[in-house]
């Protein structure tokens, strides 16, 4: 029998998990029985943040280790895969969150700028995702799951994947890239009971979003956008990605579940046409 979003004995790998949707996602796999493996950059406030990660986690009973790695990066993605496995033996889940926003209007928008959002948003993803497809299908299969899912990797992408978004074509273009790099992994992976999915979120209360919610009037005019008449938090997009990493989703693969509060149901149409 299932045992719906109990993730006992799973490993999971969150990369970008020392703040944000990470960090919230991070915790809630940990809640639901999983060892995870906080992903962050080397040095600073991030390798700070994602030791106060681990400790949260271990404090309410909780495995979790913090590991460094550059996502957009092969050494570092090769070598962050690696101490997962060494450190816990084998690895189940991959939570594909790390990303990052350089807005400039195009016609200033450099080639270094749109290369740093594409290597961390749609390489880096694709190298996390390549690594752990290898994981999965070189480890021994468990036993205990015939006919359950191997593995399991989800993507973070964004509404933008389908909402267009002007003087963020960088952005815009890397989570719509992972749209597909998603569907066609689901396809490509599903034979080996290997599950691809993602979750797209709207507008959350994250420290890259704070410029859309920090004063009343921001608040305000992003609240226009969102029918449901709330700023989405990190807990939301959480939950979510524990219910698609775990056994109560087995049959859900190659699919992108909107987290948004019904943004990419254009309200600002509501009445028009």
């Amino acid at each position: 029998m299932r045992q719906g979003s109990d993730l006992k004995g799973r490993v999971a790998l969150v990369t970008g998990a020392s703040s944000g949707i990470g960090r919230a996602t991070a915790i809630a796999l940990a809640a639901a029985g999983a060892r995870v493996v906080v992903n962050h950059r080397a040095g600073g406030d991030s390798q700070v943040r994602a030791a106060a990660v681990v400790e949260d986690i271990q404090r309410v009973g909780g495995q979790a280790v913090a590991a460094a790695a550059d996502i957009s990066r092969e050494a570092d993605v090769e070598h962050l895969f690696g101490e997962a496995v060494r450190h816990f033996g084998r690895l189940d889940i991959l939570v594909n969150n790390a990303g990052i926003e350089h807005p400039s209007p195009i016609a200033d928008m450099t080639l270094a700028d749109w290369r740093r959002v594409i290597d961390v948003n749609l390489t880096g993803h694709f190298l996390c995702a390549r690594a752990a497809a290898r994981a999965f299908e070189t480890q021994p299969a468990d036993p205990a799951r015939q006919g359950l899912a191997q593995g399991n990797i989800l993507f973070i992408s964004s509404v933008h994947e389908v909402i267009p978004w002007a003087f963020q074509v960088n952005y815009a273009a890397s989570k719509g890239g992972v749209s597909l790099l998603m569907k066609s992994l689901a396809q490509e992976l599903a034979p080996a009971r290997i599950r691809v999915n993602s979750i797209a979120p709207g507008a959350i209360r994250t420290a890259i979003n704070r410029p859309a919610w920090d004063t009343p009037d921001s608040l305000a005019n992003l609240l226009k956008l969102i029918p449901y008449g709330r700023i989405g938090e990190p807990e939301d997009v959480a939950q979510a990605a524990v219910w698609l990493a775990s056994d109560a989703s087995d049959y859900v693969t190659g699919t992108t579940l909107f987290v948004d509060g019904g943004m990419t149901l254009y309200p600002e149409f509501r009445g028009a046409g």
